[in-house]
């Protein structure tokens, strides 16, 4: 008869990835669901909120999350 030795590891996730992570999410969050030119609005100036760029682009994808956008 045989024995097997299993070695289980912990593994923690550093604080500051945590919270790089979650600034990450909800920047995108805010692209895909309420950008209605304000990032484009930097460069661009006040034709970004009449060209809409990001909010054609992910159009379909507001509607699939359940973002109203119009």
């Amino acid at each position: 008869m045989s024995t097997v030795q299993v070695t289980i590891e912990s593994v923690s996730v550093p604080t500051f990835v945590l919270g790089i992570l979650s600034a990450v999410f909800l920047f995108g969050m805010f692209i895909v669901g309420y950008d209605q030119g304000h990032l484009f609005n930097v460069v661009v100036g006040e034709q970004a909120f009449d060209d809409l760029y990001l909010h054609e682009l992910y159009h379909d994808l507001r509607h699939v999350s359940g973002f109203p956008c119009h």
